[in-house]
């Protein structure tokens, strides 16, 4: 990270941190029957991030069934002056608890995920889910923990999940999804919105207004995650030599018949930014940095060499007519998938 615009950034109180952060998700598939995690290149991937400045690391303990915050707390033990800033999720697993907010759940889950991580705090914690139980029935519950939790400094910053739902859900979807989300922000009062951002989700209002709008308002922090829409927006040749996976379906919510034609359309991007290494990502990853000045961006990596284009690829701020360029193009993506959901079924449409 070596642009003017890529220091420190205030995400919200006790969090100052780089813009260009790590998501953090070990896939089940990966690991061995007797549950070890033996992944180089996802130790070495964190090690490029580090080598290259960043110190914001976001994961969950449902991600690879808790394998994803044990191998990250191996890792920051390894390295315990690089002052890495953990960020972690509750809210997917059960247990044998009635539900994933019931009770002290969530004390026991926080507990978990320290003595994953190795870590006396998470500098974020997020609320993983918008299910709270039958009419909202540990809702309260949830709310006195995290800010419990907050108040002794186990955490310090609370967060919660943003409006989503498939890419192409129809609007009245996306509008039951904001209001469900306006609803609980009003009552959790976080200090980050964790959210997932590419070029597909849809430009959802709340309160009247876009999200990055309505956060500045509030004073809250935006953690934006799968910038790079879980490798759609670099398409399937990226002209670099590091492998990309394919993105699955049940990751990007696009149907295989819709990704074909979206690889096509890129030699437009190619042709106004130039065919270099890791141009595709820089544009999908410089669009979203220059959103807020108060948004981290987190992207997930499968390969120490995606890491490596992710974070030599940034480059130069993005300008206003090459913002507009890339914003119009992005657009008509969007409008693509809006119209194919339109026109068929959302399950045909998602996996």
């Amino acid at each position: 990270m070596t642009a003017h615009d890529l220091g420190l950034r205030y995400l919200c109180r006790g969090i100052r941190t780089r813009p260009l952060g790590l998501h953090c998700d070990v896939p089940t598939d990966q690991l061995l029957p007797d549950g070890a995690r033996r992944n180089a290149q996802f130790l070495d991937g964190l090690t490029r991030a580090v080598q290259h400045g960043a110190t914001f690391f976001d994961t969950a303990d449902s991600y690879g069934q808790g394998h994803s915050e044990r191998a990250l707390g191996h890792f920051a033990a390894q390295y315990p002056d690089a002052a890495l800033q953990l960020s972690s999720k509750v809210g997917q697993i059960r247990g044998s608890a009635e539900h994933p907010y019931a009770g002290r759940h969530i004390h026991h889950q926080l507990e978990q995920s320290l003595e994953n991580l190795y870590a006396e705090e998470l500098h974020l914690y997020t609320l993983d889910s918008f299910d709270f139980g039958p009419g909202d029935r540990y809702l309260g519950n949830a709310i006195d923990a995290m800010r419990t939790l907050r108040d002794v400094k186990a955490i310090r910053a609370i967060g919660m999940r943003g409006p989503f739902t498939h890419y192409a859900a129809p609007p009245e979807e996306w509008a039951a999804a904001a209001e469900r989300f306006l609803y609980l922000f009003r009552l959790i009062k976080p200090d980050v919105v964790w959210t997932r951002f590419n070029t597909f989700t849809p430009a959802v209002l709340v309160e009247g207004q876009d999200l990055f709008t309505f956060a500045a308002r509030h004073g809250v922090g935006l953690v934006l995650s799968a910038p790079l829409a879980h490798g759609v927006l670099v398409g399937r040749e990226t002209g670099s030599s590091s492998p990309r996976a394919q993105a699955s379906p049940r990751h990007t919510g696009l149907a295989p018949s819709l990704r074909a034609p979206l690889d096509e359309q890129f030699h437009y991007l190619r042709h106004h930014f130039g065919d270099s290494p890791g141009t595709l990502a820089r544009l999908a990853l410089r669009s979203s940095l220059q959103r807020s000045d108060q948004c981290v961006v987190v992207a997930g990596f499968s390969t120490a060499a995606q890491v490596e284009e992710n974070f030599s690829c940034l480059g130069k701020p993005l300008t206003e007519p090459e913002l507009r360029i890339v914003d119009d193009f992005y657009a008509g993506l969007r409008a693509q998938v809006q119209e194919a959901g339109a026109r068929r079924p959302v399950k045909q449409l998602q996996s």
